[in-house]
């Protein structure tokens, strides 16, 4: 995995590899999710209003709000395993990636919400009524309950490579690997260090809605 990101931070390479990962996440998850949704899939092979906005949807909230996210956490990745980072404990990567990736994915949700306001009429075309419904949306993410849920899981595709690469050279973490059978122990570590981080983000989220009524 680090061959792809471990060179050249700012590059077109790397982007593009983030682009292709964020896509390879998005993809998946998201048609599983129209699957799942009674009567998604049908409104959708019809064509017409229904698909544009899902697709504009997709194209202007699910695909930024992804990628920003999967940079950062593919950006952190490439650090962790640069060679000045050794001295460092790859846990410290881990609790960057855990704080940065659900308030960039707050925020994120918010500035677009509100662009889509300006530029589309979403939401009445009010800016205040597309930050107040911020939080509703993403307090269900967690739990897959609206497409908001796609783009938290399609994050998966940077924070597995980072924690579990990170997992397994901390020593930190060595107490706690060992509880795990074989070579378990890194992957189900990563996927309960982001479940935390989804349960913080709905935890987060309560709390705006609480500070709203």
């Amino acid at each position: 995995m680090e061959q792809y990101f471990s060179t050249d931070m700012a590059g077109r390479r790397f982007l593009r590899n983030v682009l292709l990962f964020s896509l390879a996440g998005l993809i998946p998850v998201l048609a599983i999710y129209v699957l799942l949704t009674p009567g998604f899939a049908s409104a959708l092979a019809e064509g017409g209003p229904p698909l544009r906005r899902f697709l504009r949807q997709v194209l202007t909230n699910g695909l930024p709000v992804v990628f920003v996210v999967n940079y950062v956490g593919f950006f952190l990745f490439a650090l962790s395993r640069q060679r000045q980072a050794k001295d460092r404990d790859p846990a410290a990567y881990i609790a960057a990636d855990f704080v940065a990736r659900f308030i960039l994915f707050f925020a994120l949700h918010a500035l677009i919400y509100v662009v889509s306001a300006d530029w589309f009429g979403s939401f009445g075309g009010s800016r205040l009524t597309a930050l107040q419904v911020v939080a509703p949306t993403l307090a269900r993410s967690a739990l897959f309950e609206n497409i908001s849920g796609v783009y938290l899981y399609a994050t998966l595709v940077s924070a597995i490579p980072l924690y579990v690469s990170a997992i397994k050279l901390s020593p930190r973490f060595e107490p706690v690997v060992r509880l795990f059978p074989g070579s378990l122990g890194p992957i189900a570590i990563a996927l309960l260090i982001f479940a935390a981080g989804a349960v913080c983000l709905t935890i987060l989220a309560g709390a705006f809605i609480r500070l709203q009524s």
